[in-house]
């Protein structure tokens, strides 16, 4: 199922995307059947269906936070003359850095190099901790597509990367979750980013140093996460620049394709 976050008329609610488009990365041809309550507890499906053009897709979660793996892909630490981490390298994202489907996402005035990264998002579905290796599955909502917006400059020239990494609108989620791909199909994804048409990533998350699993087991060793909180599994090779004025678009096998346009801050 692909649970889609939207609002219409004023009102924000959850629905099931049901359809296909009539072409990749449009929403011509879908329509979304409103759930009565919320994805993260038992629901069902009201029957009131609405062409999916005519509403506004949201980011599909509010994470109260969203923990980011750095360097999980060796070819993108190589790209960047990194070495790669012996343990998974977790960051946060705040709240206030996630935006949804279409929303612009803002050029911060503080760099001069801001950079893509297509990734595979997690969603959490339930309150966890220490989550055993075979229970990960248990915890899971259902996945989505990420773009860990980056400023570059900044990253490189301070220590902690919070405002690197943690800007407004850094961090694009969406267009949905889909929640009928299991650990095994998940773990073998293709994982692409283009900007203004043009091809600039291309990886597979059979490419992660560590699993989802490996993420999932070390993450919740530490913390509790929650309804919602959304997991970053790292970026593969190819990341580059972005400029205001330009379309990125990251898309995922088996999910869809997420699309922002970046802008100078007004």
């Amino acid at each position: 199922m692909r649970i889609a976050r939207f609002s219409i008329d004023g009102n924000v609610a959850f629905g099931a995307v049901e359809g296909e488009p009539s072409t990749p990365g449009s929403t011509e041809g879908l329509v979304v059947d409103v759930i009565k309550g919320v994805p993260f507890a038992d629901f069902e499906l009201s029957g009131t269906k609405v062409p999916l053009d005519k509403v506004r897709l949201l980011p599909p979660v509010l994470p109260s936070k969203v923990v980011a793996i750095g360097r999980n892909y060796a070819a993108h630490a190589a790209e960047l003359g990194h070495e790669v981490p012996t343990a998974p390298w977790a960051f946060f994202k705040p709240s206030t850095s996630v935006i949804g489907p279409g929303d612009p996402i803002v050029y911060p005035p503080f760099s001069q190099e801001v950079h893509h990264e297509a990734e595979l998002a997690v969603v959490i579905g339930r309150l966890c901790r220490e989550v055993p290796r075979e229970r990960v599955k248990d915890v899971i909502l259902g996945f989505t597509c990420a773009n860990d917006v980056t400023a570059r400059d900044t990253q490189q020239t301070e220590k902690q990367w919070a405002r690197a990494k943690g800007f407004d609108s850094s961090c694009p989620l969406g267009p949905w979750i889909e929640t009928g791909l299991d650990l095994a199909a998940a773990s073998d994804l293709a994982v692409t980013a283009t900007v203004n048409g043009e091809l600039r990533q291309a990886g597979r998350t059979n490419q992660m140093i560590n699993s989802i699993e490996d993420l999932i087991v070390n993450i919740t060793e530490a913390m509790t996460l929650l309804p919602g909180d959304v997991l970053l599994t790292g970026t593969p090779a190819g990341v580059g620049p972005l400029h205001p004025g330009d379309e990125v678009a990251v898309t995922i096998e088996g999910i869809g394709t997420l699309t922002n346009k970046v802008i100078s801050r007004g």
